[in-house]
């Protein structure tokens, strides 16, 4: 991205962070243990770093807010109708995965 102002890089990022969560939310089958399992962050993940992004700004952002934002609609709503019980096979592989990041820590 070199030769690209910081303006028209911010904007860049920010469309792409944009079709993330639409991507997400067109995927609502992809539960966020999954994505924690795989990619260690979830959509309660982008849901934090929006709220530490708005405080690095000197804005307030609470992250009910910020989770609603992420999800499209109130995380208890989503919760009740999209999560589906994590399994015992996924529980094992965020152990596992968890275990494996503070050996590296």
């Amino acid at each position: 991205m070199q030769g690209i102002d910081t303006a028209t890089r911010t904007e860049l990022e920010a469309s792409a962070f944009r079709r993330l969560l639409a991507h997400l939310d067109e995927h609502k089958e992809v539960q966020n243990i999954e994505l924690m399992i795989l990619a260690d962050f979830c959509r309660n993940c982008l849901s934090k770093w929006l709220v530490e992004a708005a405080r690095q700004k000197g804005l307030e952002l609470d992250y009910e807010t910020a989770r609603e934002h992420v999800y499209g609609m109130p995380y208890d709503e989503w919760k009740n109708q999209f999560q589906a019980p994590a399994t015992a096979s996924q529980l094992a592989a965020l152990a596992a995965r968890q275990a494996a990041k503070e050996q590296q820590q």
